[in-house]
């Protein structure tokens, strides 16, 4: 029997990455942002250190099929200024998807990110594509289901397990 116990840090040169698809059509954007940022932060990570960027690679595909809830998509707006005086854009949600929709799951997933050096270091193991296609099969990524409370499907399948049982 082993009294020591220990608590192992984690160094950061020593971390498998692994790929995760995240398919986009059909789901709730805050959802499926929230999500993302927890896996490319590594909070699914039992090793999770707050100081180390733990996390894993996310792809996400079929952004133009995402979906917000109520009246979100006649009101939400997104704002940006281009640095010129009088250079503040803004742009309906509805026209982004249209013409842009990658930036709609980008800018809601880093927003959930940390705001510091490390948060945008998270933030370039994202990559959103706007079809169901993407060029990164050489890194044979698995595909990571999502229940539609926004939980990964594994995840809630448990959860109703162990709710089954203890009834």
């Amino acid at each position: 029997m082993n009294l020591n116990q220990t608590t192992t840090i984690p160094s950061g040169k020593d971390i498998k990455r692994k790929w995760f698809v995240l398919d986009a059509s059909g789901q709730t954007l805050g959802r499926l942002a929230s999500h993302a940022a927890s896996v490319l932060a590594g909070k699914l990570n039992p090793l999770y250190t707050p100081y180390i960027d733990m996390g894993d690679h996310v792809i996400v595909i079929n952004a133009e099929k995402i979906e917000v809830t109520g009246m979100k998509a006649g009101q939400k707006l997104y704002r940006r200024y281009t640095g010129f005086p009088g250079g503040l854009r803004e742009e309906e949600y509805s026209k982004l998807l249209v013409r842009r929709p990658e930036k709609i799951l980008e800018e809601a997933i880093k927003g959930m990110l940390p705001k510091s050096k490390l948060g945008r270091q998270m933030a370039t193991k994202l990559k959103v594509y706007k079809g169901a296609d993407h060029p990164h099969h050489a890194q044979q990524p698995t595909a990571m289901e999502m229940h539609r409370s926004g939980t990964p499907m594994e995840l809630h399948q448990k959860q109703e397990h162990h709710r089954k049982q203890s009834a």
